[in-house]
This record gives C-alpha cells, sequence and structure tokens, in this order.
C-alpha cells in the first residue's frame, strides 16, 4: 500500500503545466528545477527592503547578480564602428547608486532606445546582469532591469511588499521573473508533506514546513525568514543525516570479513625488524584502525595528516659500534652496535631509502647531526630533564617548526649516551696518559696544526679515553674560572675536534671555537660528569671546583637547516628501545601507519590495495613499502622470508610482460600489497581476496574510481582514505561524519618560511614589474622559480567563435585565463629575458615532461613555467619563488599546495599571488586569506565558507551544484551535530522509516539514482 499521501502530488506537478512551456525549459536547463516542489525549494539568496539600496561594492566578479539601486546618471555616445563607419553606433552608459558606491551599465547598438526612455536619472530600479571588468572598472553589460516606480508599487506588492527576495537567477531568466513564478505555485506549498518527526518540531519550537515555505518566499517581517531558515536548515541536516545514518546502519549489518594480524605473523616480524617506536598519536590511530578491521563489517575511515615513511639517515652519517664509529652505508644486517644505555644490539634490519631531503640538527655545543624529515629523535625540554618527566618521541620537522622557546633559547634537548668501552681488549700500545701530555706538546712546545689523536687512543676503554683526555687537560687544559668546566687550548683544529670527541664519548659537553679571528688556534670548553674528572694535577682539579649538575649535559636543538638531497637508509636494531647512537654520540630512532595495516590483513590470509594519484606518487610508494620491508616483500622469491608476502606495481605505462605478472599474481593471491594508479580500476585486474582498501589523496578520485576498486572484493572491503591537505569537500564529509576520522599528530606545515603576497596587476601594475624583479633577484642568488597559469595555451579556437568578430560588448567580458605557452613567450622576450626558461604541462610528452623535471631539478633551467601539474609529487628544494597568475581562478586549497612547492629547502619561499580582480571583491578576499596563513585546515574553512561544500551526496566539489540550499557546514555545525544524535536515534529505532513516510518522500527526493549511488559506493 502506498503510504504517500496523495496531496503531496501537487508538487510534482511539471513546471511546464504550470508555468509555460518556455519558463519551464529555461528552469530546467539552466537551474536544474523541474517540478512545482523544486521551484519551491530554490529558495531566495537574501532579500531587499524597500528603500534599502544594495551594497554595490561587493559585487562578485563573473557572476550573474541581482541590485535594487537609483539612476544616477545616463549618457549616449555616438562612435565610429565597423558596422557603423560614419559615427551613426550608439552606446549607453547609465550610471548607478546605492548611496555608498557606483556601477556602471552599458547598453549598444540597438538595444539603446529602451533603457534610454526608461532608465532617467532619480529612476529606481531591479538590475540583473553579469559582473565584468572594462577599463578597470566594474559595469554590467546589457543588463536586465525591472522598474520599481513611485507612482505603482505593483511589482514591489506581489514580491512580499515590505521585502523583495533576490533569488540565484542566470542571464537567461532573472531574478523577479524567478519571484513571479514562485508565487504562482506558492498556494501548493499548503500541500507539503512534512518529513520531520511531530516530536522533533515540537521539542525545538519549528514551525511547519508549509508555514517555512511560505514565509522564505513571501516574508512581512525579518523574524519570518529567521523562523524559515531555522526550519529549512533543520530538513536539510535531519534528512542527510537520516541518509547517513542508514548507510552506517547499513554498513553494520554487511558482512565483511574481520582481519586481524596474526600473534606471529608478517607485521609482527615487520615491527621486529624496524627501528619502531610509535608517537602517541600514532599509537591512537593505529589502533583506531586495527579495532576497525577486527570487526565484522566494512572499516570506513579517514586519515588526516603526514603518511610519509621516511626516519632515515644519510650513508654518510655515523653509527658506534663497538669497535668504534662506522658509516651508515656500511652497516649490515648481524653487525653489533652501541645502544644509548652503553650495552650491544644486532642489526636486524637495513632499509635503503634511495635519496631524500636531509636536514642537519645544530647543537648548541656547535656539534650537527643529519637525517630526513620524518626520523624521531628522543627530546625534552629542560624542565622535563630538571623535574625527571619522561622524554617525548618527535619528528625532525616538528622539531624544525618548534624550535625555540619565547625567549629564544632551545626548547627541545637530546639526552646524552652512557659512555662505553670501545675496541679489543688489548688496549692501546702505550700508556694513554703519557700519550695524551705528548699530542699536547708538553713542556717543550705546541702540536702541529695537523696534530689529531690516533684511532687506538678514540676506539678504546672508558678508562684509557679518559687518561688520554687528562693528559691534553693536565698540559694545555685550563680550569674554569666562571664556574664548573675547564677549557683546552691547541694550535691544531684537529686535535681540538678530537678533544670534544673524548668529552662527548664519555658523556660530556664540549664546544669548539677559534680562539681569536683568523687564527687557527682554538679553544674547547669541556664539562664532564662527575665520575669523569677531567684533570689529573691537584691544582687545577681544585680550581675546577665542583662537577656540574647532570643534566648540564644534554644537548639543546639550535637549528634545523636543510642540507640537500642523500642517498639515506634506516636501520632496524634488536633492542627494546630501537634506538642507537649516531653523529656525535647523539641519541636517535625510528617508525611508520598505512603499511601496518596493510600488512595485518594479509597476515589474515587477505590483500590490501594502495591506489595514488599520479604515476610518480605510486611508484615512490611501492620503492619505499619494499625498501622499509626488505626480505619481507620478496615472497616466493629466492631470498625472501618466511612470512614474506610480494609487493607489485600496477601502472598504465607499464610493459605487456611486467603487467601480466602483476595480474597474475594479484588472481593467485601471490602478491599480499599492490600498488597503483587507476590502472587497478580496469576490468582485467581481479584479485583473490581483496580485504583493504587504501586511497592515497583521496580528494583527487571520483567516487565511481574508489567504487570501482571496492567492488573487486568478494565482500565488501575495508576502506582507509588518506590525505595530507584537507580540502573542502574533505571537511564537509568530516563534518557530516560520512567518515570516522583519524587525525596524526604531526600535521603537515610549510618547511621553510614562505612569504605570500598579493599582486594587484590591475590597479598597480608597477608591482607585477616588481615581481619579475623578485624573480630575477632569487635566480641570481642562485634559486629557481616557478610562473603558474591556469591554461596551456595550445588549445584550438572554437570555429564559432572565431567566425565572429570580438565587439565592444565582448571586450567588456573578462578575458581568457592566461596559458603556459603565452606567458612563457612574453617573458623570455620581456621581463626575464636573457633566464633559462622551460614550460611544462599536461599534454607534454611524459619522456618530455621528465626531462624538463629532470633539467629544473638539476638547476639547469632557472624559471618553470607551468600549469597545476606541479602541484603534486614535484620536489625541487632550490625553488624558493612561484608567481601564480590568474590566481583568482584557483580554489583555497589548490593555491595552498602549489604554494607548497617553494620553501622545501633552507631559503625561504615566495608565493606571489597575480590577480586583476577588484580590491573588495569576494575573489580579491579569497586570495588575502591564502596569502595572510599556512594553516592548511584553516584554509580549508575558509575555502569551504565561500566556496559552498559543493554536492556533499553528489560528485562536484566546487560548490557549483549543492544540495545544501540554507545549510552551511562551518556555520551550522552545532545544528549538523544535533541532527546526528537524532537521526542515528531514528535510524535506530526505525530503520526502515515504517512511521514516517513523509521523511520517506523527502528521502527519495533527496536520493536520486545518482546520489543514492554515492551513498551505497561510500
Amino acid at each position: 500500500m502506498d503510504l504517500v499521501p496523495a496531496l503531496e502530488e501537487p508538487l510534482k506537478q511539471p513546471l511546464k503545466s504550470v508555468l509555460g512551456p518556455a519558463t519551464a525549459k529555461v528552469m530546467a536547463e539552466h537551474l536544474g528545477l523541474h517540478t512545482v516542489g523544486d521551484l519551491l525549494h530554490h529558495y531566495p539568496r537574501r532579500y531587499e527592503e524597500r528603500g534599502q539600496l544594495t551594497h554595490l561594492a561587493d559585487l562578485p566578479m563573473d557572476e550573474h547578480v541581482t541590485v535594487v539601486a537609483q539612476v544616477a546618471d545616463a549618457r549616449l555616445h555616438t562612435f565610429a564602428s565597423a558596422k557603423a563607419p560614419r559615427g551613426k553606433g550608439q552606446r549607453l552608459e547609465v550610471t548607478i547608486t546605492d548611496g555608498s558606491g557606483r556601477l556602471q551599465l552599458v547598453f549598444f547598438g540597438a538595444g539603446v532606445h529602451k533603457p534610454h526612455k526608461d532608465l532617467l536619472p532619480g529612476t529606481r530600479a531591479l538590475f540583473a546582469g553579469k559582473v565584468s571588468v572594462f577599463n578597470r572598472r566594474l559595469q554590467l553589460a546589457h543588463p536586465a532591469y525591472e522598474l520599481l516606480k513611485a507612482d505603482s508599487e505593483e511589482t514591489v506588492e506581489s514580491w512580499a511588499g515590505a521585502l523583495i527576495p533576490i533569488y540565484p537567477a542566470t542571464a537567461k531568466l532573472e531574478s523577479w521573473k524567478i519571484g513571479k513564478a514562485v508565487q504562482t505555485v506558492l498556494p501548493s506549498a499548503q500541500e507539503a508533506v512534512d518529513p520531520l518527526p511531530a516530536s522533533l518540531c515540537e521539542g525545538r519550537g519549528l514551525v511547519s514546513l508549509p508555514e517555512a515555505l511560505l514565509k522564505i518566499h513571501r516574508p512581512h517581517t525579518k523574524a519570518d525568514i529567521e523562523d524559515a531558515r531555522t526550519r529549512l536548515k533543520w530538513d536539510e541536516a535531519f534528512v542527510l543525516q537520516v541518509a547517513l545514518a542508514r548507510r552506517r546502519h547499513a554498513d553494520a549489518q554487511l558482512p565483511a570479513v574481520a582481519r586481524r594480524a596474526a600473534p606471529d605473523g608478517l607485521l609482527t616480524a615487520f615491527d621486529d625488524r624496524l627501528p619502531f617506536t610509535l608517537t602517541d598519536g600514532q599509537q591512537k590511530v593505529s589502533q583506531e584502525i586495527f579495532d576497525d578491521l577486527a570487526t565484522e563489517h566494512p572499516m570506513h575511515r579517514l586519515l588526516q595528516g603526514e603518511v610519509g615513511s621516511g626516519k632515515a639517515q644519510p650513508l654518510d652519517s655515523l653509527v658506534l659500534t663497538p669497535t668504534g664509529f662506522r658509516r651508515m652505508g656500511e652497516v649490515g644486517v648481524g653487525d653489533e652496535i652501541v645502544v644509548p644505555d652503553g650495552g650491544i644490539a644486532l642489526v636486524d634490519g637495513v632499509f635503503p631509502q634511495g635519496e631524500r631531503e636531509v636536514r642537519r640538527l645544530v647543537l648548541t655545543d656547535g656539534s650537527s647531526v643529519e637525517c630526513d624529515d620524518e626520523h624521531l629523535w628522543i627530546v625534552g625540554t629542560r624542565e622535563d630533564w630538571e623535574r625527571g618527566r619522561p622524554p617525548r618521541t618527535m619528528t625532525a620537522r616538528a622539531i624544525r617548526l618548534d624550535t625555540l622557546g619565547a625567549d629564544g633559547a632551545p626548547k627541545w634537548y637530546l639526552p646524552a649516551a652512557t659512555p662505553a668501552d670501545l675496541g679489543d681488549d688489548s688496549g692501546p700500545p702505550l700508556d694513554p696518559y703519557g700519550v695524551g701530555v705528548r699530542l699536547a706538546g708538553g713542556p717543550e712546545g705546541v702540536p702541529s696544526p695537523g696534530t689529531s689523536v690516533p684511532d687506538a687512543y678514540r676506539n678504546t676503554s672508558v678508562k684509557n679515553r679518559l687518561a688520554v683526555l687528562q693528559g691534553l687537560m693536565d698540559t694545555a687544559g685550563t680550569a674554569g674560572t666562571d664556574g664548573p668546566g675547564a677549557s683546552f687550548r691547541s694550535a691544531s683544529p684537529t686535535l681540538a675536534e678530537d678533544v670534544a670527541w673524548l668529552v662527548r664519548s664519555l658523556g660530556g659537553r664540549a664546544e669548539v671555537r677559534p680562539e681569536r679571528a683568523g687564527s687557527d688556534a682554538c679553544v674547547v670548553s669541556v664539562r664532564l660528569p662527575g665520575r669523569y674528572p677531567p684533570f689529573r694535577l691537584a691544582d687545577k682539579a681544585e680550581r675546577a671546583g665542583p662537577p656540574p649538575a647532570d643534566h648540564t649535559f644534554r644537548r639543546g636543538i639550535r637549528a634545523v637547516e636543510y642540507v640537500g638531497r642523500k642517498p639515506v637508509q634506516c636501520i632496524s636494531v634488536a633492542h627494546p628501545g630501537h634506538a642507537y647512537v649516531t653523529d656525535n654520540f647523539t641519541v636517535t630512532h625510528n617508525t611508520m601507519v598505512a603499511l601496518r595495516a596493510m600488512l595485518a590483513v594479509v597476515d589474515s590470509g587477505g590483500q590490501a590495495a594502495m591506489l595514488a594519484p599520479t604515476e610518480v606518487l605510486a611508484q615512490q610508494h611501492h620503492r619505499s613499502v619494499t625498501e622499509m620491508m626488505g626480505e619481507l616483500a620478496e615472497g616466493g622469491m629466492l631470498g625472501g622470508g618466511e612470512r614474506a608476502t610480494k609487493v607489485v606495481v600496477l601502472t598504465g605505462s607499464m610493459g605487456a610482460a611486467a603487467r601480466r605478472h602483476a595480474l597474475l599474481d594479484l588472481v593467485t593471491g601471490e602478491a599480499g600489497i599492490v600498488i597503483g594508479t587507476h590502472a587497478l580500476i580496469e576490468d582485467k585486474v581481479k584479485f583473490h581476496d581483496l580485504g583493504l582498501v587504501v586511497v592515497d589523496e583521496q580528494h583527487r578520485f571520483g567516487v565511481e574510481q574508489r567504487d570501482a576498486l571496492r567492488g573487486k572484493g568478494k565482500q565488501p572491503p575495508h576502506l582507509l582514505v588518506m590525505t595530507a591537505t584537507p580540502i573542502p569537500r574533505t571537511v564537509a564529509m568530516t563534518v557530516f561524519g560520512d567518515l570516522e576520522t583519524s587525525v596524526l599528530d604531526q600535521l603537515p606545515a610549510g618547511r621553510s618560511p614562505i612569504a605570500s603576497h598579493v599582486v594587484p596587476a590591475a590597479d598597480k601594475p608597477h608591482f607585477l614589474a616588481r615581481a619579475w624583479e623578485r624573480v630575477r633577484e632569487e635566480v641570481d642568488k642562485g634559486h629557481q622559480a616557478y610562473v603558474v597559469c591556469p591554461r596551456i595555451g595550445d588549445e584550438e579556437d572554437d570555429p564559432k567563435k572565431g567566425a565572429k568578430k570580438k565587439s565592444a560588448e565582448d571586450e567588456a567580458e573578462k578575458r581568457p585565463p592566461l596559458a603556459v605557452l603565452d606567458v612563457a613567450a612574453q617573458l623570455a622576450g620581456g621581463p626575464l629575458q636573457g633566464l633559462r626558461i622551460e614550460v611544462l604541462h599536461g599534454r607534454m610528452h611524459p619522456d618530455d615532461k621528465d626531462a624538463v623535471m629532470r633539467r629544473f631539478a638539476a638547476g639547469d633551467t632557472d624559471v618553470l613555467v607551468a600549469t597545476t601539474v606541479i602541484e603534486v609529487g614535484v620536489n625541487v628544494p632550490n625553488a624558493t619563488a612561484m608567481v601564480i597568475m590568474d590566481a583568482d581562478r584557483f580554489g583555497v586549497s589548490q593555491l595552498h599546495q602549489l604554494r607548497g612547492r617553494v620553501g622545501r629547502g633552507s631559503a625561504a619561499g615566495l608565493c606571489l599571488l597575480v590577480t586583476e580582480m577588484p580590491a573588495a571583491s569576494p575573489a580579491r578576499q579569497r586570495l588575502d586569506a591564502v596569502a595572510a596563513t599556512l594553516d592548511g585546515f584553516e584554509l580549508s574553512r575558509i575555502d569551504l565558507e565561500q566556496r559552498r561544500e559543493g554536492d556533499v551526496l553528489g560528485q562536484a566539489q566546487s560548490g557549483a551544484r549543492s544540495s545544501l540550499r540554507v545549510l552551511a557546514v562551518i556555520e551550522d555545525e552545532e545544528v549538523i551535530a544535533e541532527a546526528r544524535q537524532e537521526a542515528t536515534a531514528l535510524v535506530t529505532a526505525d530503520p526502515g522509516l515504517d512511521r514516517l513516510p513523509g521523511l520517506r518522500t523527502a528521502l527519495d527526493a533527496l536520493l536520486d539514482e545518482e546520489r543514492e549511488g554515492y551513498l551505497e559506493k561510500g
């Protein structure tokens, strides 16, 4: 039996039967309105009060607007043109005002006669048209208008008297015509079936739906509008939350295979081999994911934050072994190394990481240590150490972004390693103390500049190293005069460095500095723990005073500097702390999150697939995963681990033979992990048992693409989507709770400082000239620059457009976006003449693109003029400047991601946002917001507020077609949260909505075929 009352039928009536076929056709084609109900839910954008004029300064560029204003001036001009060579061409210029601003209207040709008669000074009217720029002034070209005559209030009264609704309109259908159409169908609002439960409306004091529709379209007071909007916001939030709650409820009923890691399986083997100490945030996120995987319904989780897998050190960094320091690149599995507590442990895993960007941590004693940005350090504040608080684990990136305290002093301090015996038991051939005396010069003189401590006296027992140091200090050392400690003076810089090395090897602090400018002689400040006195001679020992407190031996991190690209690797230590001693006796260790989820699924007998947006990123992920797993990624291969699996990559450019092998490994289950691009989605790709889909940079994939991959599982696989840069659609889904969300503690941020400035090219052309000067200055410093344009520039002209000559009207419209090929040519022949300029865009052959990027990365190109192909996967630390042309053509999040290409090295980045938009325009405000902050989450909120959330239940991200008409994701978070609670309770009690036919009807209207598919696909 149909539970939907017959009264609902008037709202289903086609508009063509009510308004006529011509108007109905325009509404359907341009506004997506087909029925009476559609039109009733086409709400006014704002309201004008009679007697109150619009603020013309707030007009958005390139949008159709409706304004209420008064004619200030009207002038008819005659001019010569191709069509009227004798000067008979006519142009009517009308200036309208709102009391605070002015706007020009322009009419051409035969179209001037009626407005010339109607639009006399003092006339008040509604004007509608598209805002454009001509001669650097905003204007409306050939606007439609409706007079508001003083002696006839007919038009105004037909639109509700005191308040005039202004509707979202198009060039084909002005706001007042839409308003008249709404008045025609408004009586049908009484037949609207209320989707909200009566108890909810009563409990929250909401007006009925028919009353809300009447008040939104025909308000008598501002309170009417507020009542209507409050009620209609609840409609949108509640119906949407019911749709999502039903999906979550249905998911809970779906059979999915619970994926739990085996107690001694692949994940355990991986964890045991890695230098693996998770931060608190990583532990929390990992546990959330593992808990979801262990349930028997599909996981839907969004992971926001940095998901890189670095944690490596350069091959030329040092690792302390029982026989002394060795280069990281020489360390192998089974080698013995010294751990921070002074003990010995085995290296049970070596993971080459290819080339990475390397940083240098500069410590307060002048020593330093190198690593990549993800490398982990055991650190604490001075207060932590003094109060005995446990240390914390932080990445080099987190330390780099928060290095100094408010007083400018180091914020983070590294613990000292426990001194350990080095070398074999035989000891050095001569008495160590005597060797120290002789090295320091003794009574006979001073050491030569090249003097150093022989390895036999460095790599020896703690006792012998102390003896060498005491011989040096007794001979050329001085007791401190300003507190505990001592100093050592040497004419040999190498000997001074060796003294510092001996001090650090004993858990002390030593800083080497020149004795005076221009001199080779050095002075070493020396502080040693009390159990290791620096002097044997009684008089010096007495003057040295009591030993300093233990906490003073912890070295602060003074700066984190960029070094460059270097080959790096990561080692695993078979020790509970997973830590080891590296350069200058510093203590370090390493870790990662998404790969562990994939390994847990493989442990359970399933397969995991990672979908990456580009081949560059897919290859990067594959290389990183296989290197981190070592022989655990060599399942079925000679030398593969006992619990190993196979990791394969699948991209569109693979050769036929390699592709065939990869497909076979997937269908047989031989490959537990596959990493690929859209090629994974093709019909030919079959899995043995797909258990987890990991989507990287999820905002770059459409719903169908994700669904096509998820559909390859025998049962619905678990889904983990990852993003390092939230975008409006992602934020919207997060707010609505469509996905469960995990956020990693260390979120991505700018590397080196990036200064961002808006360049108003139309208002201040000299600013643009200065921008090109800044690019030259950066190149003169040895750096490089990007110039980004919205368009390529080799597009074929539309023949229809080509056949039509540009008229003055056309000139009034905004010019096309700037193009790479045009801008590159202009720069090469103009402001950047003489610099090495190349272009890069998506339609180039892949080999050509690679060649251009290689030359740019190698420094053979000064300026790269490109489209947004550089947005993801391009990393050139020497590029310090970016100029984004027509920046107003890009979204906030895209601008933020583009800007992230600079400032990746030690030098500060510069991003210049070039625009011709007027200062008061929303586009300029958006660019000002980008320039004002580097916080990606804050920018995503701004983007969402300005562009709306797109169709949250559909595929559009731009906001051009939103299923939300009055609900704003950012502003109405409280309404959404309350609606979610109500919806969850309702669906739990009545999953089929059997007692709420009005709500089912609203869901049917909301969930057309496409959106229903979206909910099913996730």
